[in-house]
């Protein structure tokens, strides 16, 4: 493992220095790699989702497993809308004269190797692949098992567009066995930065057992809270979404907050609703008699990230209870407010410590794709170096140059010269 890291470091200053022309050109050629390869890879991940099925995996990794036209046509468009995005690398941020023929520059270059270890989403493989290869960054994947067949033939789909434009051999290189896992996270001299994508357990066992720097979130507890004046058909229509949409995905509103004056608006039209949708209800006990066949909820009801038709439902006296509420149960992922009153939205939004925060639409809406930076390699609910939907950018670090003319430090230490800083 050492020495393929250490191969992946190599090619990664390579990778960083090549033109975004070659790196494009690499994109585009993924994309006519993955329109040609599409039926070999589709009936790959039948065979995948058959084993799975045999296998007794549940629902909500089977519904992340699945690889079909449409979640091909999905990442086939998040690489087209890279393509069209300028190069990440070498934007000038800072450009400030120190004195007179002195003159730094803030500039954006590549992280180097980042290593992603993801459980049971072949797309996230096509996602993540294509965003190193945009950024520069050389990337050592490694899927679950349970997407064995599926991650191998679109690596190599990937691979051969790599091949094809001259790129490094070793700007991408794939894992498969388990054992891979545990010594990837020692190679912390050649891969600068981890992002596991999995379940909370899964990130916990990467953060606690690696010295590398570790990007990402464990899990996804995110919330919906609605106020005391709140449109009634949107709000239903919202709260639907952010269950049902994608029920095992990570942004899944996983507990609806209701201000105790909202109660008796909200719950008949909303009961009908999760009726209709299948919905299973954990409910405070003072409002358990609001909703059908409901559970009652207990305090590690709060603490759950279901990732299924199922979601706790409880009452706030104010706003400021929800917040607290977010603030402590929550994950810091994605939280809404539905809300007419401009000013309680802003007060939410600014207390509220998580990495999305929304007013009068779905918590769905956080992902990389949908704010436009093309896909998204995972969500950071983290505060360094990036926060939220993680894309280019937040694969790009930056480094300082300084253009001098025999300079030296002693004149200005002396008082021979002194600085006036710039900003040109």
């Amino acid at each position: 493992m050492k020495e393929i890291a250490k191969k992946v470091k190599a090619d990664s200053f390579l990778l960083m220095a090549s033109s975004n022309d070659m790196r494009n050109t690499c994109l585009k050629n993924i994309i006519e790699n993955l329109k040609k390869d599409k039926e070999h890879i589709l009936a790959e991940n039948k065979k995948d989702i058959e084993n799975a099925e045999n296998e007794n995996i549940s629902s909500s990794i089977l519904s992340r497993l699945l690889f079909d036209e449409h979640k091909m046509d999905t990442v086939i468009a998040g690489i087209n809308d890279l393509i069209k995005m300028p190069d990440p690398i070498g934007k000038i941020t800072l450009k400030r004269e120190l004195d007179e023929g002195l003159v730094l520059t803030r500039t954006t270059t590549s992280i180097g190797v980042i290593g992603v270890i993801f459980e049971a989403r072949p797309d996230a493989l096509v996602q993540i692949a294509s965003l190193c290869i945009k950024s520069g960054n050389a990337a050592i994947l490694k899927g679950g098992s349970e997407a064995l067949l599926t991650n191998r033939a679109l690596f190599e789909s990937i691979k051969r567009a790599v091949k094809d434009s001259n790129l490094p051999e070793h700007a991408l290189v794939q894992l498969e066995a388990r054992s891979d896992v545990s010594e990837l996270l020692s190679c912390y001299e050649y891969v600068d930065l981890l992002i596991p994508r999995g379940s909370n357990s899964f990130v916990k066992y990467i953060m606690d057992n690696t010295n590398i720097p570790v990007m990402g979130h464990a899990d996804g507890i995110c919330h919906t809270y609605v106020d005391e004046e709140f449109d009634l058909d949107k709000s239903i229509r919202i709260l639907v979404d952010a269950k049902t949409q994608y029920p095992s995905a990570c942004n899944t509103t996983e507990t609806i907050l209701v201000h105790k004056n909202a109660v008796d608006k909200l719950f008949p039209r909303l009961n009908k609703a999760f009726n209709d949708a299948r919905i299973k209800v954990f409910a405070h006990k003072n409002i358990i008699d609001k909703f059908d066949n409901a559970v009652p909820a207990t305090d590690n009801s709060f603490h759950t990230e279901y990732l299924e038709k199922t979601v706790n439902v409880k009452t706030v006296d104010d706003i400021d209870e929800a917040i607290n509420h977010i603030n402590t149960y929550g994950s810091h992922h994605t939280d809404a407010i539905l809300t007419n009153i401009d000013s309680n939205a802003d007060y939410f939004m600014n207390r509220v410590d998580s990495a999305n925060v929304y007013k009068n639409c779905s918590t769905r809406f956080a992902d990389g794709f949908r704010y436009g930076f093309g896909a998204e390699v995972g969500i950071s609910t983290g505060k360094l170096h990036a926060r939220g939907p993680v894309g280019l950018e937040g694969l790009c670090t930056y480094k300082y140059k300084l253009y001098g003319n025999g300079d030296i430090v002693a004149d200005y230490a002396d008082g021979k010269k002194e600085f006036h800083f710039k900003d040109l």
